[in-house]
């Protein structure tokens, strides 16, 4: 049963300055600046609890050890990554299942202390969880990252609960998280593509074709010996979506995938997996906040609040506007523009969803 959800926040500042000004006060979810009232006043979180705490000496030796492989550097102490938790909860959950700001700071500090040892970590606990619609968890049930808490997930009809069929599931479907850094595990690309077909016990010969194959089909074959850490944001994400191409997958789920990208590593993603729909057959399921993203999609499905609320191709979504308002979502800025030339008399249709057929449909206007 998913009582709480774990947001992690990593930041390089040891004194937590910055994430305690991150918690502290509300920010923008799509550009993450901080949120200000109609007084140019910060606004503060309402009903959290933030504590910092220190989670033991164990095992730091060995994270330095880690860290400092990866980068190539001799981290000391104050130089490794704070650890950032923000635990967020639905206010429903108090009633249905006991769950309080206290219960919830008790889970997080013991998750940090479990799970990251020798790590310093501040625990953030907020009662109203953003983005709470249940994308990724319910994505995370397509390859058994998250198994149901009731009913059935089915995979080509294999069932996710049967833990024999595993890893023939997470074969068929691979996932691409929000921070690429969290996917890549090795210190040169090719050795990092090549790591699960390796682990799956791939014959080598099998292995170096696929690893070259993965490359070239997200434009990365001239960065093979590159050091990923050395990378752009795009460009190791691109690098995580070729490390599952080389599982040979059947559909790829992106989470947020774009998410901590510029718009140019946006964009060199969502070209990369367009083209892996379009030339290779790949199922491609997106989640995203940005509408622009979803405009090329086959089919959009909105969720709010672990439901389905509208399911159709892009054209039929986008142009319900006010309820995706009223969701908090917002449409394409190509649509949101035709809206507002309709609003101000202009007879145009709102379904032009591309920026050339919106810039079409406006010309026609003016002819």
């Amino acid at each position: 049963m998913l009582l709480a959800t774990f947001k992690h926040i990593s930041s390089k500042n040891a004194d937590y300055s910055a994430a305690e000004a991150y918690l502290t006060f509300e920010h923008d979810e799509f550009t993450m600046k901080p949120t200000l009232d109609e007084n140019s006043r910060l606004i503060p979180r309402q009903d959290y609890r933030i504590s910092t705490l220190n989670c033991g000496d164990e095992d730091f030796a060995i994270a330095c050890l880690r860290a400092n492989l990866r980068y190539g550097k001799n981290q000391k102490r104050e130089d490794v990554k704070s650890h950032h938790y923000i635990i967020s909860f639905d206010p429903k959950d108090v009633s249905n299942h006991g769950l309080n700001v206290d219960l919830a700071q008790s889970m997080g500090e013991k998750f940090c202390k479990e799970h990251f040892p020798g790590h310093q970590a501040i625990v953030c606990t907020h009662p109203d969880g953003h983005n709470g619609s249940g994308k990724s968890t319910l994505a995370k049930t397509f390859n058994a990252v998250l198994l149901p808490s009731g009913g059935k997930v089915y995979v080509e009809g294999m069932d996710t609960m049967d833990e024999s069929l595993l890893l023939e599931i997470r074969r068929r479907v691979g996932m691409v998280f929000q921070n690429p850094d969290n996917q890549i595990v090795a210190n040169v690309v090719e050795e990092d593509v090549a790591f699960a077909p390796e682990n799956l016990g791939v014959p080598s010969d099998e292995i170096r074709k696929r690893v070259d194959d993965a490359l070239e089909a997200v434009g990365m074959t001239q960065f093979v010996k590159h050091a990923p850490h050395l990378l752009s944001g795009g460009q190791k994400q691109r690098i995580a979506i070729a490390g599952v191409l080389a599982m040979k997958p059947e559909c790829i789920v992106l989470d947020e995938a774009t998410a901590m990208l510029d718009p140019i590593g946006r964009r060199e993603v969502l070209a990369a997996v367009e083209k892996l729909n379009r030339e290779q057959g790949i199922t491609v399921v997106l989640i995203t906040h940005h509408m622009n993203e979803a405009e090329h999609a086959d089919r959009v499905i909105v969720m709010n609040d672990g439901l389905v609320v509208m399911d159709g191709k892009p054209r039929e979504v986008f142009t319900r506007k006010k309820e995706l308002e009223d969701i908090g979502l917002a449409v394409p800025d190509t649509v949101s523009l035709l809206f507002s030339l309709r609003e101000a008399g202009m007879d145009i249709p709102v379904d032009a969803i591309t920026v050339e057929e919106c810039a079409d449909v406006i010309a026609k206007n003016f002819t």
